[in-house]
Formats: structure tokens, C-alpha cells, sequence
């Protein structure tokens, strides 16, 4: 409850997937949009991560709560779109 009451994380994965959400943000803020380039070798890991998110939501496979944060910054599952 104490840890609870200092806003301790208990799942790693989730302070992972948080922190690249706001790397994610921060790209869109200073390019308009959320669709990073596997061609610029300073976003490689993001671009990754991208490709990753837009996989598991194919496969209906991304945390619910993913998908809303995802949606709430106008992310575009199919970049064909």
C-alpha cells in the first residue's frame, strides 16, 4: 500500500512500453505525425518498436489500454491507409 501511495510501477513491461509511448509522442510532436522511417538509422529502435505495436494489434494481441494511448495521439494502424 506504501508503494502503491508513491505511484511504484510493479510491471517492468509497462514502464517499458510507457516510455517509448512518449518517445513515440515526442516524434509526433516535432514531425506531425506517427509514422517513423526505418530509413533513419536515429530512430531505429522506435521504428521497431512501431512496427511491433501495429503487429500485435493485428494479431488482437495489444493490451487494450496500448490501443486507447495509441488512438489518443492519432496513431495510424495501417500505414497504407
Amino acid at each position: 500500500q506504501q508503494l502503491d501511495s508513491i505511484g511504484f510501477a510493479w510491471d517492468p513491461r509497462e514502464i517499458s512500453w510507457n516510455g517509448t509511448f512518449y518517445q513515440l509522442c515526442a516524434f509526433k510532436t516535432r514531425h506531425g505525425h506517427c509514422n517513423v522511417s526505418q530509413y533513419d538509422p536515429r530512430n531505429e529502435s522506435l521504428c521497431s518498436w512501431v512496427i511491433n505495436q501495429r503487429l500485435l494489434y493485428k494479431r488482437n494481441a495489444l493490451n487494450s489500454n496500448y490501443v486507447h494511448k495509441m488512438n489518443s495521439i492519432g496513431f495510424v494502424w495501417d500505414p497504407c491507409e
